[in-house]
């Protein structure tokens, strides 16, 4: 049986001016699953996500967000997604636990009954031993499962991460895949995942689209990808190459 769909878009597009930043976008991510966003800086993942969250309106389409519709209900959207910016920002000064007080008290909860929440959250996000430390003294990716705490003090059903390993160390980024990957698993959560790293989408992600000048030139599993590009053995990265050399060469053709 199909799972339920958290996030559906349909034909979703937002102009600026005469620029087309996301052009025509059909998207679903259910519940239960990791769905990569992947494609280059400037490719409209961010834009995609802000029509999401409600943060900006769409020039055309539709977008649903847990049923509800983010440019008409955004602060009902914004309580029930985590949102993980690629550059999230916390009250340096604050300790990691204060930090998610703070969270807790924008989100109308008791910030004294959430706190076994939020020792637990920090438990389970690996900072156990920095509840007390400020922000200001993390690292990128401590700072970064700081953010994957933040987004679930509101107990979402659905997570977007955008960029969540950009610029951590390699061990840093091995322990943020796992921790997303267990979230999915325990959790049930549906997550979207933009990211321009897709060697490290390929090892986590259900399913992903490739996106390229606003458009989604191609969606499916890893395999399924592969297999399109006529090379079931081809790794994510070359199967993504061929995909947008077609769709590059495609477009000239065309104009």
């Amino acid at each position: 049986m199909a799972r339920e769909a958290l996030i559906e878009a349909s034909g979703l597009t937002k102009r600026y001016g005469t620029f087309t930043a996301v052009n025509k976008l059909n998207l679903r991510v259910r519940r239960g699953e990791i769905f990569g966003l992947l494609g280059p800086n400037g490719a409209g993942k961010t834009t995609t996500i802000l029509m999401l969250l409600g943060l900006t309106e769409p020039s055309g389409g539709t977008a649903r967000v847990l049923g509800m519709d983010p440019a008409r209900h955004p602060l009902e959207v914004k309580r029930r997604v985590g949102y993980l910016p690629d550059a999230v920002g916390f009250y340096d000064r604050l300790t990691a636990r204060e930090n998610l007080r703070y969270t807790a008290r924008l989100n109308g909860m008791d910030a004294t009954a959430a706190m076994p929440l939020i020792d637990e959250l920090l438990t389970q996000v690996g900072l156990a031993d920095a509840v007390d430390q400020a922000a200001g003294t993390f690292s990128r990716g401590m700072r970064q499962r700081l953010g994957i705490a933040d987004a679930l003090v509101k107990d979402p059903a659905v997570l977007i991460l955008d960029e969540p390993t950009m610029a951590i160390d390699p061990s840093g980024v091995a322990e943020i895949l796992e921790l997303i990957v267990r979230l999915v698993r325990d959790r049930e959560l549906g997550v979207l995942l933009s990211s321009h790293l897709l060697a490290q989408a390929e090892g986590i992600c259900d399913r992903v689209g490739i996106f390229l000048g606003g458009r989604m030139i191609a969606e499916g599993t890893v395999a399924e990808l592969a297999r399109r590009a006529g090379d079931a053995s081809l790794s994510l990265d070359d199967t993504y190459r061929r995909l947008v050399s077609r769709a590059e060469t495609a477009k000239e053709k065309v104009s």
